[in-house]
Formats: structure tokens, C-alpha cells, sequence
């Protein structure tokens, strides 16, 4: 396992990350996610740290409340030492029926944070996160109001999920503008059948030193190797709860490669995604959910699998990005622009 520096903080995260959205299930669109009790929790917990995996990430709307609940309960449970895990937690969804129990407001994060940290059952959360962009509430009023909570102690590091390149630019600005804490990550959805954020938002992440935690790296399952263009099974997730949205005739050609590609190594479908998305410079972590410990096992073992050369330009052809203004104008006419490579002078 390797541990990856978060942004331009000096806490360490596993390049694998925990997620938990499959713990509990709850109501409505949560039962197909996932309905993990508590020991099988406890069991995949047990596994991902044995592995080498320190960061576990969560949310107060995952299952409403019952995934940090559960969370809680199995580093308990495991007797886990609080200082030898990163706990990432979000907030930002609805949470009640009231018109201030969600949202980036600083009411709500102020009442949503004390409400995670007795749902975990800790003093403090390692990474906090804003879940969502929130058209009404002014950035100024949310990174004043997370600032605040680290000086409280209840949060150590700040991070958002979701948010557009230019908001996140105007947050990163704006705290150091104010002297405040600063934004050290983004959790997005990417994967090798969703690159969008390559446009605009990696560049941003590089130029700034912000890092990036990737959510679901297999696209909900669609890259998990059970389905392909003649269909899949009609029980899992993915079937049930179509999302995140892929362009399918582009993800069918994704996967068809990937199937060769794994063949040859003899390894899942699923690990060769998880292994290209590892392979990609500006990623911090990606978050995998397991339902089983043996889909867990698999998706760790992304880690150890070393895609060629040849697997990689054969990949990234396949899943290439169409161009897209202002891109390929930038392309075309920063040509003239490249800097030159250095030649040494050499007298005659």
C-alpha cells in the first residue's frame, strides 16, 4: 500500500480509501446500495486496515446517519487505536424536514458536525468535507464557518465534494485571501468511463495542490466486469439505481479492452479499472465500497497490478475525451507556446 501526501497538508492517506456508503442501508435508494450489517462491517474494516488501508470515508446522508453510526461501532468493536485511522466524513444533504437541516449554511455545518462526531463516536474528524455546491449560501460564510470548527478542534482538515472548477478556485482564494484554513481536497467521480474532470478540474487540483479523492473509480459497477453491452445481472446496484450517468456506447468500447487486458493478466475486469485510475498522477486516493470481503480483496489487489505501457495508451485511446471548446482552442493556439528543451551551447 502506498500513502499519498493530501494536498498540501502534511497528513498521509492510503491510496485506497474505505468507503461505507454500502454500510446499513437504510430507506429508498440506500437498499441498493448496499445493506451491510455490523459485523460484516466490522469484517470489512478488519480486512482494509490488515491491507495497509489508514482512510475511511463516510457521510452524514449515507443510510441516513446509520453508515457513520456503524463506522463508529466497528473501530470500536476492532479496538482500532483513533490515531492510526483518517477519518473523512461530508455534509451538505437533507438531514430533517426543516428548511436549514442541509446545505453549506453555517447553522447547519455547525449543528452537522457535532452531530457526526456523536454518531462516529469521536472528538474529531480528520477530513471534513462539503458534500455539494449550495447556490445560496455565500463560500465566505461556509470557509469562515469551517475555519472556525478547526480552531474548535472538532475538525482537522477541510475538504469539498462536487464542486465546479471555478467555485473551487474562488474557496481556494478566498481563504488565503482571509488568512483562513484552505481547501486541501476534492472528492469527484471519476473513472476510466468518466474522465469530465480532466478538463478543467484536474488542471485546477495540479495548478493549486489541492488533492484528489476519487469516488466511484468502477462508475457505480458498470465497470465491475458483470455487465458488458448484451446486458447484466438484473439484482445489482447498478440495475436498480442507474448512476452516476455514463455515455454507455463509449463505456461499452471501455470495457470490451479492458476485458482483453485483464485476460492477459489473469485478473478481474474491475481491478484493471481500479489500476489505471491508480496509475494517473493527480490521484490522491479512490474510494472503493465493498459488499463482501472477497470484492473488497479484489479491489485492494488493484494496488499490486502493473498495467504496460502498451495497456495504459491502449486504454487512454479508448476512453479518450472528445475535444471540447475552449480545449482545443487552447491546444491550437498555445502550439507556438511549448517551451523550448534546453540545448547546452557548445563552442566551436
Amino acid at each position: 500500500m502506498r500513502y499519498n501526501q493530501l494536498g498540501k497538508t502534511g497528513l498521509f492517506v492510503s491510496e485506497i480509501c474505505l468507503g461505507t456508503m454500502t454500510f446499513h442501508g437504510g430507506t429508498d435508494r440506500w437498499q441498493a446500495i448496499g445493506r451491510v450489517e455490523q459485523g460484516d462491517a466490522d469484517r470489512l474494516i478488519e480486512t482494509a486496515l490488515a491491507a495497509g488501508v489508514n482512510f475511511i470515508d463516510t457521510a452524514d446522508v449515507y443510510s441516513e446517519g446509520n453508515s457513520e453510526r456503524m463506522l463508529g461501532q466497528s473501530l470500536k468493536n476492532l479496538g482500532v487505536r483513533r490515531e492510526s485511522v483518517v477519518i473523512a466524513t461530508k455534509a451538505f444533504g437533507v438531514m430533517g424536514a426543516g428548511p436549514n437541516d442541509r446545505g453549506a449554511s453555517r447553522g447547519h455545518l455547525m449543528d452537522a458536525v457535532k452531530a457526526s462526531l456523536d454518531r462516529l463516536g469521536t472528538d474529531h474528524i480528520d477530513l471534513y468535507q462539503v458534500h455539494g455546491f449550495d447556490a445560496v449560501t455565500p463560500i465566505d460564510e461556509t470557509l469562515r464557518a469551517l475555519d472556525d470548527l478547526v480552531s474548535e478542534g472538532l475538525i482537522r482538515y477541510i475538504g469539498c465534494s462536487n464542486w465546479p472548477a471555478w467555485h473551487i478556485m474562488k474557496g481556494v482564494g478566498i481563504a488565503e485571501r482571509q488568512g483562513w484554513n484552505r481547501i486541501a481536497s476534492l472528492q469527484a467521480y471519476y473513472s476510466i468511463a468518466g474522465r469530465d474532470i480532466e478538463r478543467e478540474i484536474v488542471p485546477l487540483l495540479k495548478d493549486q495542490g489541492l488533492g484528489l479523492m476519487v469516488w466511484s473509480p468502477l462508475a457505480g459497477g458498470l465497470l465491475s466486469g458483470k455487465f458488458s453491452r448484451h446486458g447484466g445481472p438484473n439484482d445489482s446496484r447498478r440495475t436498480v439505481f442507474d448512476f452516476p450517468p455514463v455515455n454507455l456506447d463509449r463505456a461499452w468500447n471501455v470495457v470490451d479492452a479492458m476485458r482483453g487486458i485483464a485476460d492477459r493478466h489473469g485478473v478481474s475486469v474491475a481491478r484493471v479499472a481500479l489500476a489505471w485510475v491508480l496509475g494517473k498522477p493527480h490521484v490522491t486516493t479512490l474510494i472503493v465500497g465493498a459488499k463482501t470481503v472477497e470484492q473488497l480483496e479484489d479491489n485492494l489487489a488493484a494496488t499490486t497490478l502493473a498495467l504496460t505501457g502498451d495497456d495504459i495508451a491502449a486504454l487512454d485511446a479508448v476512453s479518450a475525451l472528445a475535444p471540447e471548446y475552449p480545449g482545443w482552442m487552447l491546444a491550437f493556439q498555445g502550439a507556438a507556446r511549448v517551451p523550448q528543451p534546453f540545448t547546452p551551447r557548445v563552442g566551436s
